[in-house]
């Protein structure tokens, strides 16, 4: 009964503290303002929905929390990530798009050893934090939306990532160890200022999907269209469009 109470409250009554046993909370699209610091007593945790409140900040106290798996963020108000965070050492999904202010992690976030899904999308990055970076179990990352200028160089040490979300930014050239993500199968960087495709991009095997569209690069090229995969290989702006991209930009060079 205590879900139906909670669409019409601004902030978590003292009486849910009773509640110890609950192992997944969706309390999302109430209004709710504010976590209260009890939420520490909530030791068995596993799931945390506070999607599309007016959160503004994530407690300290989130970091008691060890046995969370995925808290969810998104569309709330929260312009700061404490470093307490990184003490929920069982987290596998993190999602904290469309909270505008956000700009920046705590270094300790790359302590988040098991986190396999993050989403960034739609916040106020200005590059990629090396904290991000340095996650060694990541395998799916959004950072959409954002102010990205360029990635980082050591970006290939992203080793299990193998999807990549870079729509809507500002980059202008892709870094070549791009080419060296072994892992990575999905790549959408539409809505940027790229103006080129590094070669060494062509000798990525496991990249299925990739999407450049809505970029002022520099080559006019136009695949030809198949009958084959028609949703991935027919893509105007897709793998097999940077295939030829590559191919007639080595021609030009000669």
């Amino acid at each position: 009964m205590w879900f139906l109470l909670l669409w019409f409250l601004q902030s978590l009554p003292d009486c849910l503290v009773q509640l110890t046993q609950v192992q997944e909370w969706q309390i999302h699209r109430t209004g709710l303002q504010k976590i209260p610091h009890f939420i520490s007593s909530f030791q068995n945790l596993l799931v945390l929905d506070l999607s599309r409140n007016g959160v503004t900040e994530i407690p300290k106290q989130i970091g008691k929390l060890t046995r969370l798996r995925e808290l969810l963020l998104s569309y709330n108000r929260v312009h700061f990530v404490p470093e307490e965070l990184s003490w929920c050492e069982n987290l596998q999904t993190l999602e904290l798009a469309m909270n505008r202010d956000l700009e920046q992690l705590p270094d300790q976030f790359r302590n988040l050893k098991k986190l396999q899904h993050l989403d960034l999308s739609m916040n106020h990055f200005s590059s990629v934090p090396d904290c991000v970076v340095g996650l060694p179990a990541l395998e799916w990352l959004d950072m959409g939306g954002n102010c990205l200028q360029c990635l980082p160089e050591d970006i290939h040490r992203m080793e299990k990532l193998h999807s990549l979300w870079l729509q809507r930014n500002e980059l202008e050239n892709l870094p070549e160890n791009i080419s060296r993500m072994a892992s990575l199968d999905t790549l959408v960087v539409s809505g940027n200022r790229l103006r080129d495709i590094p070669p060494l991009m062509e000798d990525m095997s496991n990249l299925r999907f990739v999407n450049f569209r809505d970029n002022p690069l520099t080559l006019d090229v136009t695949p030809l269209k198949t009958n084959d995969n028609e949703d991935e290989e027919g893509e105007m702006f897709g793998r097999e469009f940077m295939k030829m991209y590559i191919q007639e930009s080595r021609k030009r060079a000669h």
